[in-house]
């Protein structure tokens, strides 16, 4: 699945990607010059990382360039899905986690140290299903919970219909695929139904949430792309850079402003402009305010510890987040992915210089982010 998504776009980006990374990182010189960040001929080191599966074509291309240009780096990112990110990180088993979700207050004391929140991008979290004869498809909120909590079976229901007219949908049985494994975009999906359809939606929210018996599940969002792809009938939610990945049929979803939005870059973008910006980087964009804004749209980000007990890391770190951050956003449309806005990329880049080497802080409060907080 990696090489179907990233060797495409990594033929047309290879070029300006290496000099953004070797220009925006670590330079040009031969050697440090006093009080400056490690040059190319200086980076050594390993990284090993895990988490968020819905960015992960990004960072895929990010850690290419990174191993091109600096030949003593290795950086590994497993992957694994946002919940396994967060529990390798407390567990010190990873230098940094990928995640689509914040740190629950509740877990927050048995992190060894500070969480750094990065935002590095953002991007709709699809509503993908396998209906070749069904061309356009819109649905609301409140079909969407029902339909995921198995309360609508088949896609010609009348309650589909009725958002639907002149479209022919067919007796098809639904078969719903969601997420087996911890997952950011799972908790996305579901904080988005519960705050979208309060009355309808009964599963509640989380990295894993119960689902019906009789639905499927699926490792990462390439697992519940495939199993939409294979599977006559079936509805999954995918982030959109997997979606095109597998040719997956998208549907529009009504946003708060009672409009119906395709899951696009532009439509992500729109949903991030209205949204609040906490002091620790987090930010919530789902069921935002805007004509244009795409409702399910999902936050990502790199999760660090403030302090570092090895140079060689922090310098490594320090180069790849400033990358993603900075000339890696140029590529994100090219990968289906919003770029962040520049105020709050400016942010991001402002707390770089947070990591440093020394003893460890307590996590000093709880993200803002979460399922109460909105868009503003």
């Amino acid at each position: 699945m990696k090489q179907m998504r990233g060797s495409a776009v990594r033929r047309l980006a290879v070029v300006p990607l290496a000099l953004a990374f070797a220009a925006a990182a670590c330079g040009k010189s031969s050697g440090p010059k006093a009080g400056s960040s490690p040059t190319a001929q200086t980076l050594s080191g390993t990284l090993n990382a895990s988490g968020a599966t819905f960015p992960l074509p990004c960072y895929d291309e990010a850690i290419s360039q990174c191993k091109q240009q600096h030949s003593g780096v290795v950086i590994n990112y497993a992957g694994g899905g946002s919940g396994k990110g967060r529990t390798d990180l407390q567990n010190k088993l990873v230098d940094f986690a990928g995640s689509d979700a914040t740190i629950k207050p509740e877990e927050l004391p048995k992190y060894p140290g500070h969480v750094l929140y990065f935002p590095t991008v953002a991007g709709p979290i699809t509503v993908s299903y396998n209906l070749p004869d069904v061309k356009t498809l819109k649905v609301t909120p409140e079909l969407l919970a029902k339909i995921f909590q198995r309360e609508i079976k088949t896609w010609n229901d009348p309650a589909i219909k009725a958002v639907n007219p002149g479209v022919t949908l067919p007796a098809t049985a639904i078969t719903v695929a969601h997420r087996s494994d911890g997952s950011g975009t799972t908790e996305n999906f579901t904080k988005y139904l519960a705050a979208a359809a309060t009355s309808t939606w009964k599963l509640g929210s989380g990295s894993t949430v119960t689902w019906p018996a009789d639905t499927q599940g699926g490792q990462g969002n390439p697992g519940v792309a495939g199993i939409v792809k294979q599977t006559a009938g079936a509805v999954g939610y995918v982030d959109l850079s997997d979606a095109k990945a597998a040719g997956l049929q998208t549907a529009q979803v009504q946003n708060k402003a009672g409009r119906y939005v395709a899951p696009t870059t532009a439509a992500a973008s729109a949903a991030l402009a209205g949204a609040k910006i906490n002091d620790d980087l987090t930010y919530n964009p789902l069921n935002a305010d805007g004509d244009d804004a795409y409702p399910i749209t999902s936050p990502t980000w790199i999760l660090v510890y403030e302090q570092q007990t090895d140079q060689a890391k922090v310098d490594i770190l320090k180069a790849f987040l400033k990358y993603v951050v900075t000339d890696g956003q140029g590529l994100t449309g090219q990968l289906n992915y919003a770029s962040l806005p520049s105020s709050l990329a400016d942010k991001a880049i402002a707390q770089i210089d947070k990591i440093t080497v020394g003893a460890a802080p307590a996590q000093s409060s709880a993200p803002s982010y979460g399922p109460t907080s909105s868009p503003s």
